[in-house]
């Protein structure tokens, strides 16, 4: 493509990228964090747990009926960080107190709990800590053409 066709296409491009529509916020985005147990054996069953269909199907259930829409949780060294994206409605004290009174969460609780640097009988929203966001990129700002390519 010539570099003045490029130049023709630019304006319909920023029109796109400034479209408040396709920014428009649909969830609310939470990151946590907790301490996994210092035992390497202790953290593969604790990723084993975890792996995909591993986790209890009433767990990833019990997410969904308080608002929780996605969440996908790392692993760096004993430090798990969670990245949790909720309705935009979502209220965190109260769904995670709601959370706490399904089925089986309890359970699911005291089982983690046991690779978890916390205490066994907290609840999810007791043990994983919300991070303050201190940096969020500003899509605002225009970038030049020549950034486009």
């Amino acid at each position: 493509m010539s570099y003045h066709k490029m130049l023709s296409l630019a304006p319909f491009v920023l029109k796109l990228e400034l479209n408040p529509e396709i920014h428009m916020k649909t969830f609310k985005r939470f990151c946590k964090y907790i301490r996994l147990k210092d035992d390497p054996k202790l953290i593969e069953e604790y990723k084993k747990l975890h792996a995909k269909g591993a986790c209890w199907p009433e767990i990833t259930e019990g997410m969904k009926q308080v608002g929780i829409i996605d969440m996908e949780i790392y692993l760096a060294g004993t430090n798990l960080f969670m990245i949790m994206d909720t309705k935009v409605d979502f209220d965190h004290e109260k769904a995670m107190a709601q959370l706490a009174k399904l089925p089986k969460q309890a359970e699911w609780e005291t089982l983690v709990s046991k690779y978890q640097e916390t205490n066994h009988a907290a609840s999810a929203g007791e043990k994983w800590r919300v991070l303050e966001r201190i940096y969020k990129m500003d899509k605002s700002t225009k970038m030049p053409l020549r950034a486009l390519y």
